[in-house]
């Protein structure tokens, strides 16, 4: 597009001049963390001013508070800086469990100063003394008599010396339990807070209230490295007297059961256990601890059965009331045994906890006829109930039904959920593991109202069996469904992208992606909601930018970042899943084990964080764990190049995908060696490590010589096979020969163009090419190669009403209708679509460049994300030849703003911008 008239107006936000202001303030990037697991905490804070305010020195003040009495701590004094975000401390040493607060002062461009804000806290964790303490359970490790290892996968389950071993594990050391304890608080409370882990998964309650509205707590880790405990502020549960606390116990991932039901694999880690220590201060100054020992008691849950892949299983009559609450008769329950601790390092959680996050009424339902429940039993493989109602709750997701009934004690009803229905209109859980169900057996006539606890599916379907909705023909006096609902769980890490624009495709397909994440987003990426639920590392990097766009994920990828490293092996490799709760083993398993386009997150995923928060404290952590992945790789080098893993996974063409089918396997992992190389000589620099960043600056040199002299063909100027993974890998990488740059880019387009400009990259290989192609200005052929209904293509899912992303491009052929592993595409909508940069030679996001892109018959575009500082907001509008962009930075932020067809930048500091031009 060439300009051929331009005006800039920057119109002055209508607010009235009011000063610098102090918003939103963080403790670790964390707002009122309860823990901090650092004695040198980071503070930061947003801004809000009129146009251009800019910050240019701040005060920090620390308390503590001993009953009436302040204390200061800390005085930053005035400093001269911009800085609002990562602050470190630098006062006296900080105890543990201790409540500090502060409040920040600062000064905008001018020198004038703001109020004082109000004041923020936060507590810094435990000591390693503290954590010390009592696990206890129903069953001690040696009595539970589980299977050692991680390999109980596909064929092994046959063999008979596998089934043997499960055979003798102890009924108790999968058994759902609740355990309590009474304790008396003589005197007044000052405050109150407790420290818990309850493994698998635990509900706390104390006097007979659910303590948090976390679902799966804690989130998973490799339990044999890492274990994470929770912390809560519980001042107002508690009360002068008796007290009472109760812990509702389940499995997880800690201690995989199969029964008769589906379930990917079988492991245990160790039999249910539970730690809870908590710390109670007095206003006389006194305190004391209420912790887990021999002087609790357990007894059976309700819950008979739960899996994490099969379901569970519930029976109100099993219920005691009042059996978290003073005074309850336990007499004839039993004492607890103490166990083992876990052999990983007690944890604090600091990333955010999975919850309820939405919940879906019904949006039609289907009574099966008989010929539909005939044929559904083959179809379903189990015997489906007469009264089956299959109900479509309009929103394919992650998590399990919650339903309201009404019938007579000992009725049973079951529920069935699948993300699609068969042909005869049941429940199909045929591609995503079965069987997965719930049941739930009533206690009384009275409306009761349940959900599960501990099991979790991805569905858009439930069909109920054993109930009637009211007002429907009840000859046999089943329950009466009063309500039910599709309850979406996923993690609470704050969502703040939003986009839209005048292409319903693109629309929709930010939609899509968006659901898929939400849905994968558990106590870790995972690569589904129901027939895996796997950590699968390669979507972590390869939509990396497009979650970080979307979502505030400063504590939750740290948390990601350790799952790598402690799932990494003595040798420096990294497997593709982490945690690690499977090996693959076995004939045709090697590359499913490890894949160096899966491994490289842990080198790259850092830096997109250091980018996004301008932190860099994964790659300070880290770093040793980078040297010795890219070291591993060397060993496994033959001619500096290697050649292993799954490549460019799910690539496109007239085949079933899976293995790259298009693309060398050699190709993908030797690009992605080279980049491994290329981000470890960046962070060998940013740590002053010069003679590391030389010695791999060597290696990667040749590397990218002995990838040229294989991959490269000179005479037709393609890579490989000259697929677009092929061209698109080495452009983005900048690893093409001298003056062959253009050539291969032609190819590439080229390639595009001969596919009817449609795609035929995979998993890894969509990145670089919608990278290749925008970095080289070619954002009209990404607009014409994903605007259409057309496959492969997000508006072909569309049309078979996909509600969230689908494994492969035609949804008719893939296994899960709920992945989001080819969702980069949102990385493109936000970057060139609305034109958010960052800017990479200054990261955090203090400064970006925006530079939006208008192709194709687009008329308009909005995008939204929230950075450490505060909303960025750009909003396009083209009318003919009119071209309107609004710009919203927060205070304290700054931005070049570039045109449509400009190449010299606008400055702006900060407010709300408006400019125009007129564009061909």
């Amino acid at each position: 597009m060439k300009r051929i008239l331009y005006m800039a107006i920057l119109l002055l936000a209508s607010l009235p001049l009011r000063g610098i202001e102090v918003g939103r303030m963080t403790c670790e990037m964390t707002d009122t963390p309860l823990v901090v697991d650092t004695d040198t905490p980071r503070f930061g804070w947003q801004l809000k001013g009129d146009n251009g305010t800019m910050q240019s020195a701040y005060q920090i003040e620390l308390f503590t508070r001993d009953g009436k009495k302040t204390s200061k701590v800390w005085n930053s004094g005035k400093v001269k800086s911009s800085q609002s975000q990562l602050v470190a401390y630098s006062g006296p040493r900080l105890e543990p469990m201790t409540r500090y607060y502060w409040r920040v002062k600062v000064w905008d461009e001018k020198g004038k100063a703001s109020a004082w804000s109000n004041p923020a806290e936060f507590r810094i964790a435990p000591d390693s003394k503290f954590l010390d303490g009592k696990w206890i359970g129903a069953v001690s490790y040696e009595q539970a008599n589980l299977p050692e290892g991680r390999n109980y996968t596909y064929d092994k389950w046959k063999k008979p010396e596998v089934k043997e071993a499960w055979e003798r594990v102890d009924s108790m050391a999968s058994r759902s339990i609740i355990l309590r304890t009474e304790f008396d608080l003589p005197k007044k409370i000052a405050d109150a807070t407790v420290y818990v882990c309850g493994l698998g998964h635990y509900e706390l309650s104390l006097n007979g209230e659910k303590v948090g509205d976390g679902e799966f707590t804690p989130l998973w880790s490799d339990y044999d490295k890492t274990v994470y405990f929770n912390t809560y502020d519980v001042t107002d549960m508690l009360h002068s007297g008796e007290n009472a606390m109760g812990v509702l116990l389940g499995n997880g991932f800690y201690n995989v059961v199969r029964g008769n039901r589906y379930s990917k694999l079988q492991i245990g880690f160790g039999p249910e256990t539970l730690w809870v220590k908590m710390l109670v201060r007095y206003t006389d100054g006194s305190s004391e601890i209420i912790e887990t020992g021999d002087n609790w008691k357990y007894d059976l849950s309700p819950i008979t059965f739960h899996s994490i892949y099969g379901g569970e299983d519930y029976d109100a009559r099993l219920e005691q009331p009042g059996w978290d609450r003073a005074g309850f008769d336990d007499s004839k329950w039993h004492p607890v045994v103490v166990q083992q601790s876990p052999k990983g390092k007690l944890t604090p959680q600091l990333a955010p906890p999975v919850k309820i996050m939405e919940r879906f009424p019904v949006k039609s339902r289907h009574k099966l006829t008989a010929d539909e429940i005939e044929k559904g039993n083959k179809a379903t493989k189990r015997t489906i109930d007469p009264s089956a109602i299959l109900l479509d709750m309009g929103q394919n997701l992650a998590g399990f039904p919650e339903i309201t009934l009404k019938g007579k004690p000992g009725q049973k009803v079951t529920m069935v959920v699948g993300e699609s229905i068969t042909d005869d209109n049941a429940a199909n859980q045929r591609q995503t593991g079965r069987q997965h169900y719930y049941t739930y057996t009533l206690r009384s006539d009275k409306p009761e109202t349940w959900h599960p606890r501990f099991s979790y599916y991805g569905f858009r379907y439930i069909q109920v069996e054993g109930a009637v909705f009211a007002g429907e023909p009840n000859p046999e006096g089943l329950p009466v469904i009063e309500d039910i609902k599709s309850c979406f769980i996923y993690n609470s890490a704050s969502e703040g992208g939003e986009f839209e624009c005048s292409s319903e495709v693109l629309t929709a397909a930010h939609r899509l992606i968006r659901n898929a994440v939400r849905s994968n987003m558990q106590s870790v990426f995972t690569d589904c909601p129901h027939r895996e639920k796997l950590g699968w590392l390669e979507q972590v990097h390869l939509n990396g930018p497009g979650l970080l766009y979307n979502y505030d994920l400063t504590s939750y990828y740290p948390k990601v970042l350790r799952d790598i490293a402690d799932s990494q092996r003595a040798d420096g490799m990294v497997p593709t899943v982490a945690p690690q709760y499977v090996v693959f083993e076995g004939p045709g398993m090697d590359d499913f084990a490890e894949s160096p386009e899966w491994g490289a997150t842990l080198i790259i995923a850092p830096w997109m964080y250091y980018e996004a928060y301008g932190d860099d404290s994964l790659i300070r952590e880290y770093y040793p764990n980078m040297l010795a992945y890219v070291d591993y790789l060397g060993t496994r080098a033959d001619g500096n190049l290697i050649d292993f893993g799954l490549g460019d996974w799910y690539d496109y063409g007239d085949f079933r995908a899976g293995f790259s089918r298009n693309t060398p396997v050699g190709l993908v992992a030797s690009a992605h060696y080279y980049m491994d190389l290329i981000h470890v000589i960046k962070a060998a620099e940013l740590l002053g490590k010069k003679d590391d960043a030389a010695r791999y600056q060597a290696i990667a040199d040749k590397v990218r010589d002995a990838f040229n002299k294989k991959y490269f063909d000179p005479a037709t100027s393609d890579y490989g096979t000259g697929s677009q993974t092929s061209n698109a890998l080495p452009l983005f990488l900048g690893m093409i020969p001298e003056g062959k740059k253009q050539a291969v880019l032609d190819n590439l387009v080229g390639d595009i163009r001969e596919h009817g400009v449609r795609l035929t990259t995979g998993d890894v290989g969509n990145r670089y090419l919608f990278r290749a192609l925008a970095d080289n200005g070619l954002d009209s052929i990404m607009y014409r190669m994903h605007n259409h209904y057309d496959t492969p293509g997000y508006g072909f899912q569309l049309q078979f009403g996909a509600t969230t992303l689908t494994e492969q491009w035609d949804p008719r052929q893939g296994s899960s209708w709920n992945h989001f592993m080819m969702g980069q595409i949102d990385e493109w909508l936000f970057r060139s679509l609305a034109g958010i940069r960052i800017d990479e030679s200054r990261p955090g996001m203090q400064h970006l460049i925006i530079e939006p892109s208008v192709v194709g018959d687009l008329t308009s575009v909005r995008g939204r994300t929230a950075t450490l500082y505060g909303d960025v907001e750009v909003d396009w509008r083209r009318n003919g030849d009119d071209f309107t962009l609004d710009v919203t930075l927060p205070a304290n932020v700054s931005a070049d703003v570039i045109l449509p067809g400009e190449t010299q930048s606008k400055p702006v500091k900060s407010g709300k911008y408006t400019f125009s031009s007129k564009i061909k």
